[in-house]
């Protein structure tokens, strides 16, 4: 067994108590002058209590591996005493893991973990593979399984967005995302499937575009939308959820894969996820008829098992996707059409938005690129 090695980690500003006590008030008028004097001056030293960096055991992985944790190491644990499980869904402060039995633990998260500086907003999500104590109480007739979470495994297929200047992770450890959207009520909003399309593409997650309620409009009219997205190279199904038109297809898709359904409030997600597995039973609601919006029937991401086979993580619905650490110089990779265009242009620094002798531009002008995924990327890359 490799022997942790000790490295100085960043803590948040909460880690420690208040250095200094603010009542003076109250201390002078419940106990006078019996106190003694208040320190007028303290030391910051290597080890100080103001000092937000501190010594721990750390795991030893690549620092790759650590990149989608948002820490700088992995804290060490007793892997003989922890139990691998997975993460089904989080509820504030205690997680809810799956052990490799198929017990559910409610699980609070090592404070460590929970106060080592990072950028994320949520330590454990749904999805995550981790280390935990299993700790259980009472007996046959009132049995209580509780743990800790102790470590955070390395993950791979995250999807996540910009929220409140922090990136918040919406599910990890999927191979496929399946991007619902509507051909109808609430209306189609092809700019937010290109930032899907952006996110899963740079996590190297395979996206698969499903248009749910085409029973409520006629499917020509989506043919030149499904054209231009299935001549990139994305898979496109049209299907619909009261009908169960194309729920085979979606059914043999989700088959032992680990997937993600995402999109927008009041698509049908979780009514895609009941028409595909009917014991998954899932709360529905309808869309508001005024504004077009839907309600959140679902509040957290959870991961769900299939009965014929795999995994699937069922989402809260999103109004508002803003991608997490992509510069503008990266969109245009993402943007399969408009890539071979790039080398073309007069200018090696070309926006391909104002410059002369753009072949993007060119491309658009030709028809050779469609106008819409034109104006999404100029909008993504914040040069519209």
């Amino acid at each position: 067994m490799t022997k942790p090695k000790k490295v100085r980690v960043e803590f948040r500003k909460n880690r420690v108590s208040r250095t200094r006590s603010k009542d003076w008030t109250q201390q002078y008028q419940d106990h006078g002058f019996e106190k003694d004097d208040p320190v007028l001056e303290e030391r910051i030293s290597g080890k100080g209590e103001l000092v937000r960096r501190r010594t721990v055991l750390a795991a030893e992985v690549e620092p790759a591996q650590t990149e989608d944790l948002g820490f700088s190491t992995l804290p060490a644990c007793d892997t003989e005493t922890c139990r691998q499980g997975r993460v089904l869904r989080v509820h504030g402060l205690v997680s809810f893991v799956e052990n490799e039995q198929g017990q559910v633990f409610q699980c609070t998260t090592r404070r460590i973990l929970r106060t080592m500086s990072t950028d994320q907003r949520h330590v454990v999500v749904a999805g995550d593979r981790v280390l935990f104590r299993q700790v259980v109480h009472g007996g046959c007739d009132n049995l209580r399984l509780e743990g800790a979470i102790e470590r955070i495994e390395p993950r791979t297929g995250a999807i996540s967005r910009l929220s409140k200047n922090r990136k918040q992770l919406i599910v990890t450890n999927v191979d496929q995302i399946l991007i619902i959207t509507s051909g109808a009520e609430p209306f189609f909003k092809p700019n937010l499937i290109d930032r899907f399309l952006v996110s899963a593409e740079r996590s190297g997650i395979r996206p698969i575009i499903c248009i749910n309620k085409i029973d409520l409009v006629d499917p020509a009219t989506l043919q030149p939308l499904i054209g231009v997205y299935s001549q990139i190279g994305y898979k496109v199904i049209p299907f619909s959820a009261t009908t169960g038109l194309g729920i085979d297809r979606l059914r043999r898709v989700v088959q032992d894969r680990e997937s993600v359904v995402s999109g927008q409030s009041g698509v049908g997600k979780s009514s895609l996820l009941n028409a595909l597995d009917p014991g998954l039973n899932l709360r529905v609601a309808e869309i508001s008829r005024e504004n077009q919006k839907g309600k959140h029937t679902t509040t957290t991401a959870e991961l769900l098992k299939l009965s014929f086979g795999g995994y699937v993580v069922d989402t809260p619905g999103i109004r508002e996707f803003v991608l997490w650490d992509i510069i503008p110089e990266e969109v245009l990779a993402f943007y399969h059409e408009l890539a071979p265009y790039e080398n073309h242009c007069r200018f090696p620094d070309c926006t391909h938005s104002f410059e002369a002798d753009c072949a993007v531009k060119n491309a658009v002008a030709d028809g050779r690129i469609d106008m819409r995924r034109y104006e999404s990327y100029l909008s993504l890359a914040g040069r519209s």
